[in-house]
């Protein structure tokens, strides 16, 4: 059973920066991928962010540009470094690890972010 918890979250205005992290119970090196979804307000959850276990990066075209996937492995840890945040930015981030069969396993909390005035 892994456990996964995501931090870093808060409110920040147009145009600030946040560090989202991710650290897991377990290594991550027995996942395929580690990914980063959000999920706003009335939406449904999105895929944003994912990084492999080769570290292949892929972003959602609504964050490409702007947002950065890595992981420290020895840490057992993701970040998602998000730059240049937009009001429509604002959701619930949640940190998923992806098995070798490229399914999603286990999930994290969430860490609300909000980007206002």
């Amino acid at each position: 059973q892994v456990q996964v918890v995501e931090s870093g979250g808060g409110l920040v205005q147009p145009g600030g920066s946040l560090r989202l992290s991710c650290v897991a119970s377990e290594s991550i090196t027995r996942f395929y991928s580690m990914d980063w979804y959000r999920q706003a307000p009335g939406k449904q959850r999105k895929l944003i962010a994912t990084i492999t276990m080769t570290n292949y990066t892929t972003y959602d075209d609504a964050v490409l540009g702007r947002f950065t996937i890595s992981k420290n492995t020895a840490q057992n840890t993701v970040y998602l470094q998000m730059n240049n945040l937009r009001p429509n930015d604002t959701a619930i981030y949640c940190c998923v690890t992806v098995t070798l069969e490229l399914r999603p396993d286990y999930w994290g909390q969430g860490t609300q972010v909000t980007v206002s005035t």
